[in-house]
């Protein structure tokens, strides 16, 4: 293909407005095209059209005169360009330049960004081209696949001489610095594959990854055919076939995404999935299409990774020669361990494919094991494609898959390798469909089994000491666990159906029975790892949308895991579920709440015959207690102490830890006037890595939806709210807040920009501020049904319901205004987010203190919903 076969004919001379025609009608042949054309022929053709547009102005502008030469270098250079990747040029000269040749490189750069092409040039003599890249991998790296344009040929081969003969990286030097390269770039996303807002180029397993392979090859061996790396053993001719069909799926994607977001774009964001899977060709309803297309990549970035790994450890082993001196020793007649790594002793060792299990099986009775040799890897990988059932259907192999789950090191690197060697999906037929399944949402930052794999990473964390350190609860249960193995079954099943459609907690429980049967599990460990399965959302949901301080609420939580057991494992299960799921949705405020609920249920259960107001009582007494012994520490007399308490109602002691009821009161009794109301107090006595907000007032109509707006303002998100009033007309309204990246309140300033403007709005000085917000990039691509769901009230004169939404920004605040219009007061909220989606919990009541009637709650929903929905 060349610029005439897309129908496009240069005109003479070249000006910008001719230039920008030919460049916009190319750029829609080119998306025209994309839906049938070859890949790598489109790439290759869009290099070829400005080769020739640069040839052209080459002539136009009088280079033809000197002796410069004009040389493609980087992605350019290697041919293959895609819509808006960058255009790197080397203008390579050997005499000093006079002003002519000055100004006509000057012209030439300033026509090219006229024309909105993205190039970067630089100008060298071979001097400086050898002096730069000895400076410089970056530069080296360029010029490792440098191609001529136009000019001096003879210059341009000097300088291909240069780098055959005088390159100044030598292969062991070349290597540990694209090592290190590529290192610093995996850690830029985590370490893993499976953002689900990857960089095609980039992220682990991109483009970028196979790059590195060829350019650590082509030093070497001095080649820039990567056909010959096969005649040189470093990559079978199968491998070379599947690294260049994942790079060809992987460049379709980029020039999809490049066409779709008209610019230079290699983060495929959520606001482009949907259009690039049509682009693409997948087909689907709602995210079908996405999910369809994002599971062909991350399987495609899963082998370029694995592929990546093998050959960089062959090139480390074989050209720089790093096997010697290496201790080794046998672990039997199949396995040997070789420096920090273990080898197959023969290449027919996966013949019998229980060895495959006995590989992990050695690598957790190891701990000197940190990798699998290369070559062992190409094994392993030959021996999956000759797998005709599932690992399972062996007696063997599942006598083995529960000795590594028993084993104190098995859920550690040997599940962790087990896992991205996908030994694991030859394992289990279910775990096989949940590999690059993704879920398009902001709840989920990762994969269905990258998630499932760090939850079971995050379980074995509990046994390590850095682990206890981190989460001494959990450490101290799962120390005393008899079979810790059932603990990461139910991790290893808990999302394991998702993606099949029904729920996939009841599917799950079904997969983990069947589990338990197949592999000859008793029956009780079979039935608590399927109800582990079945409940594993439950306590999540208890501890984040329920009132835990209700006794009630604990009773019915401690009758559903009915015994300490049920309780220790779901804990657990738990807290390492949520910290699986993304990086920002853990914080020590869910660390307290669940486990606030673990210690009330527990103590529920432990007593013979439990009583709800008993507890409640209990609670409340030794909440005073402890308080009054902080006041009294402090220099504050008893009795003042108890004539404030008495003003208190026992809802207050009953939701409050001691020392936020000790920080409340000594500031409450200091305050000898009215007029110096409000008082508002900022900090995080509870220790909860939140910043609690604590204000006391007067009985102020719509207090809530005042306090929320200025929250609003000032960028704060409400996470919990507790109103209450005292015996006398006062109000003490707590307040759970988090700036926007989920960190607390800690910037003095800013608490006092606060303070004064909370201050100003309750006093009646200014209005409440009522600016929106611009909805979050990320949001704008979800859509979400906006509900509103009454539930009943154990309390007549109360009415609760939870509201389902987008989460925007200042949604409470939005709320709070409509409850106001209505003149309807807010008594508790809990606010829960799932990733795009909010789902947040109200009790309500008049302002006679009654429950709303049906057809108030009726015109509640509906202003709700209105006002959201036409947002």
């Amino acid at each position: 293909m060349t610029a005439s076969v897309a129908g496009i004919e240069w005109p003479t001379p070249l000006d910008i407005s001719s230039g920008r025609d030919c460049l916009e009608r190319y750029q829609r042949w080119s998306a025209e095209a994309f839906v049938t054309a070859d890949i790598e022929s489109l790439l290759t053709d869009r290099s070829t059209f400005i080769d020739e547009l640069l040839q052209r102005l080459w002539q136009q502008l009088g280079f033809d005169a000197t002796e410069l030469a004009l040389v493609a270098v980087g992605g350019y250079g290697r041919g293959t360009l895609h819509p808006h990747s960058d255009i790197d040029l080397l203008f390579l000269h050997s005499e000093p330049l006079d002003q002519a040749a000055k100004a006509a490189i000057s012209s030439m750069v300033q026509m090219l960004w006229d024309l909105r092409l993205d190039v970067g040039h630089s100008v060298r003599t071979l001097a400086d081209c050898e002096r730069e890249a000895a400076a410089d991998t970056s530069v080296a790296t360029s010029l490792l696949e440098q191609r001529f344009i136009s000019g001096n040929a003879d210059l341009e081969q000097g300088l291909r001489q240069l780098i055959h003969n005088r390159f100044p990286w030598t292969s062991d030097q070349f290597y540990h610095a694209k090592l290190g390269e590529q290192r610093n770039r995996h850690q830029q996303f985590h370490g893993t594959s499976y953002n689900l807002e990857p960089n095609i180029k980039s992220s682990p397993g991109g483009l970028r990854d196979i790059q590195t392979i060829g350019w650590i090859a082509k030093r070497h061996f001095h080649t820039q055919s990567d056909e010959s790396l096969v005649q040189y053993n470093y990559i079978s001719a199968a491998e070379l076939l599947e690294l260049r069909e994942c790079q060809e799926f992987l460049w379709r994607i980029r020039f999809a995404l490049h066409l779709e977001a008209d610019k230079k774009e290699d983060r495929l964001l959520f606001d482009h999935q949907p259009a690039v899977a049509a682009r693409m060709g997948y087909e689907g309803k709602g995210k079908a299409a996405v999910e369809a297309m994002m599971k062909d990549y991350f399987n495609a970035v899963v082998d370029v990774s694995e592929l990546n790994d093998m050959l960089l450890q062959f090139f480390a082993q074989t050209i720089l020669s790093s096997a010697k001196d290496l201790n080794s020793f046998t672990i039997d007649a199949n396995f040997k361990v070789l420096g920090q790594s273990i080898a197959a002793q023969s290449d027919n060792v996966f013949a019998d494919s229980e060895h495959l299990l006995e590989l992990f099986l050695a690598i957790a009775e190891h701990p000197e094991i940190g990798y699998i040799r290369a070559h062992t890897i190409r094994l392993l990988r030959n021996a999956r494609r000759e797998l005709q059932a599932p690992l399972s259907d062996e007696p063997r192999c599942r006598e083995l898959f529960m000795q590594l789950l028993r084993h104190p090191h098995g859920c550690g690197l040997a599940f962790e390798l087990m896992h991205r060697h996908k030994v694991l999906a030859h394992y289990l037929p279910q775990w096989a469909q949940i590999v690059g399944q993704m879920q398009f949402d902001l709840f989920h930052a990762y994969t269905v089994d990258e998630h499932t794999f760090r939850l079971v990473r995050n379980l074995y964390r509990y046994t390590t000491d850095l682990g206890a350190e981190e989460f001494p609860l959990c450490a101290s249960i799962v120390e005393e666990m008899q079979q810790p193995e059932l603990l990461y079954l139910a991790g290893i099943f808990h999302d394991i159906a998702k993606g099949r459609g029904g729920d996939h907690s009841e599917l799950g429980e079904l997969d983990a029975q069947n589990f338990g049967l197949q592999h000859g599990l008793a029956e009780a460990d079979t039935d608590l790892v399927a109800w582990l399965v079945r409940h594993h959302l439950d306590m999540s949901v208890t501890a984040q949308k329920r009132d835990i301080h209700d006794p009630e609420v604990i009773k019915e939580f401690a009758e559903l895991v009915g015994d300490l057991q049920h309780l220790d494992y779901l804990y657990c299960l738990t807290v390492a579920d949520i910290r699986a799921t993304n990086n920002s949705l853990w914080n020590n405020w869910k660390a307290t709440l669940l486990e606030n609920l673990y210690m009330a249920t527990k103590s529920y259960l432990q007593q013979q015959q439990p009583s709800p107001q008993r507890e409640m009582r209990q609670r409340i007494h030794e909440h005073q207690a402890h308080a009054m012994a902080l006041l009294l520490s402090a220099g504050f007399e008893a009795q003042h102490v108890q004539e404030l308490w008495s003003r208190f109602t026992a809802d207050y002691f009953l939701r409050h830890q001691p020392e936020q009821i000790a920080w409340h009161s000594q500031y409450i009794i200091a305050v000898s006037d009215d007029e110096l109301l409000p008082l508002i107090l900022v900090g995080d006595e509870n220790r909860q890595g939140t910043t609690e907000l604590f204000i006391y007032h007067l009985e102020h109509e719509h207090l809530f939806a005042e306090v929320a707006a200025v929250l609003e303002h000032q960028n704060l998100s409400i996470h919990d709210a507790q109103i209450l009033a005292t015996r006398d007309g006062f109000v003490m309204d707590t307040f759970v807040v988090l700036q926007d990246d989920g960190e607390p309140l800690t910037d003095a300033r800013h608490i006092e920009r606060l303070k004064q403007e909370l201050h100003d709005v309750l006093r009646g000085r200014r209005a409440a501020p009522s600016t929106q917000r611009r909805l979050p990039r990320r949001l704008r691509s979800f859509n979400v049904t906006t509900k509103v769901e009454f539930m009943p009230s154990r309390n007549a004169r109360r009415t609760t319901f939870e509201l389902t939404a987008l989460d925007r920004p200042g949604l409470v605040a939005q709320v709070a205004r409509v409850l106001q219009q209505l003149d309807l007061n807010i008594l508790t909220a809990k606010i829960s987010t799932v990733g795009e989606q909010a789902e947040d919990l109200f009790i309500v009541a008049t302002e006679a203190n009654t429950a709303l009637t049906e057809a108030q709650c009726t015109t509640l929903r509906e202003r709700i919903k209105t006002m959201l929905d036409d947002a």
